[in-house]
């Protein structure tokens, strides 16, 4: 909450004026990420650039995000996520899930019907992209992370998903 609070320039009652509570809080900073991956797969693709462009892209930028430790959310996430919801209502996390899912699938669908990648089974590559990049950034908190694994999780993943 100090770097949320330091992040957004509010004090902890400040930013308790803007939510009703932290599951509100998390709530919005995950739909946040959720929704502008979204939306920057779709806008590149409707502008028809090269889906290995947008793929490099993106496994540049999490290669970065797994080396820093420092700005990584996945353990608070991690925390935040395994309190049960007092109201009952459904699992927010597998709810972002489902939406990074759709997002991911519409690009390794684009990159198939392209024909710059391997007609791949999608979910199971989803999956591994998915599960490796937040375990990486879950472990960089716990341990030291050297550059030769981002660099060789997303070379492999690429490998899987481009045709060459």
């Amino acid at each position: 909450m100090k770097d949320i609070c330091e992040a957004a320039s509010l004090s902890r009652g400040g930013l308790y004026c803007h939510y009703e509570s932290t599951r509100e809080i998390f709530k919005e900073i995950i739909n946040d990420f959720m929704s502008r991956q979204e939306d920057t797969f779709s806008e590149k693709i409707a502008q028809n650039i090269p889906a290995k462009e947008i793929l490099d892209e993106v496994l540049e930028k999490y290669k970065t995000e797994m080396l820093d430790s420092q700005a990584s959310l996945s353990l608070a996430v991690y925390e935040y996520f395994s309190i049960a919801d007092p109201s009952g209502t459904e699992n927010e996390l597998h709810t972002q899930y489902l939406a990074s899912f759709h997002a991911w699938k519409n690009l390794l669908d684009y990159g198939i019907q392209t024909g710059e990648f391997n007609p791949v089974n999608i979910r199971p590559i989803f999956d591994l992209i998915i599960f490796s990049y937040q375990g990486v950034r879950m472990y960089s908190k716990l341990m030291p992370i050297n550059e030769e694994i981002p660099q060789g999780i997303m070379e492999q993943i690429r490998k899987i998903i481009v045709k060459e």
